[in-house]
């Protein structure tokens, strides 16, 4: 089919509606990176200027560094969301081949499963998770922060759907050949679907590396808090919020998704497209 052509008006419009959706969306980010150039009188000014009058980032992001340890945090963050991705690539990889190539009773119901469970906000199953995590006693460990994400069921759903578009002679062809199912999945499928991981590890690593929820029931010690934890240390009940530091420290923690994100860029649209319906 020819790709629809829009009437010059239209297109206006639709780049319009594009840009002032951009706009509302990039205006926070602008607001935070130009807070965290400012003085604090500046940031409390009635009139709101992007720039600021007087420049202040070496303080505010000096003191973002060495106030608290927000390189301890953002470490701690990295070492979660790589445990985090590795243990769901492990288990959804797997998964998602049985639903798709492997045919075995059940199957359907399991998928079923599998598209509740996206349904299902991860804060419901807050209070099971904590009562499990005590059980194990793991609670205030990097386990704890681990452990309920092991399972993802976007990752074995967007897996499933981007391995069900690989011809099943290909399968065939690597039974023939002696490999094992397992072996298929990692040799053969999980190479083949590449896009799919690295739009699923972006997924992951953004939602994780973002939560504040789970890590505030989870640690209590500072040494194991995650980066959105660890700047709430820039508030102050008595003096206030610290809003230019800790502006600052949300930057600092906000650049790296951005940067992995723009340089995963086409692979991340390719993973999400490649699993559609034709």
């Amino acid at each position: 089919m020819s790709a629809i052509r829009l009437s010059p008006a239209a297109a206006i419009l639709r780049h319009g509606v594009l840009v002032l959706t951009s706009a509302f969306i990039l205006v926070p980010f602008v607001w935070m990176v130009s807070l965290s150039l400012k003085s604090p009188g500046e940031i409390f000014r009635v009139t709101f200027s992007v720039l600021p009058a007087q420049f202040y980032g070496v303080d505010n992001y000096a003191k973002a560094i060495t106030s608290v340890p927000l390189p301890r945090y953002m470490g701690n963050g990295l070492l979660v969301c790589a445990l985090i991705l590795a243990a769901q690539i492990l288990v959804c990889a797997p998964a998602a081949y049985a639903l798709a190539k492997l045919k075995f009773w059940g199957r359907d119901f399991i998928f079923a499963m599998v598209l509740v469970g996206l349904l299902l906000p991860h804060q419901v199953l807050s209070l099971p998770l904590f009562i499990l995590c005590y059980k194990l006693d793991i609670l205030n460990t990097y386990l704890a922060l681990v452990i309920p994400y092991v399972v993802s069921p976007f990752g074995i759903f967007l897996f499933r759907q981007f391995f069900k578009k690989i011809p099943n002679d290909i399968v065939h062809a690597a039974r023939l050949d002696g490999l094992c199912e397992l072996a298929i999945v990692w040799k053969i499928m999980v190479p083949m679907a590449l896009p799919a991981v690295i739009a699923f590890s972006i997924f992951s690593v953004v939602a994780h590396w973002n939560d504040l929820f789970w890590p505030l029931i989870a640690v209590r010690d500072g040494n194991l808090m995650p980066a959105p934890l660890g700047i709430m240390a820039f508030k102050n009940e008595e003096a206030g919020n610290d809003y230019g530091p800790l502006m600052a420290a949300s930057t600092l923690v906000v650049a790296p998704l951005l940067i992995a994100f723009l340089a995963a860029q086409k692979w991340f649209v390719e993973g999400m497209t490649g699993g559609s319906v034709k």
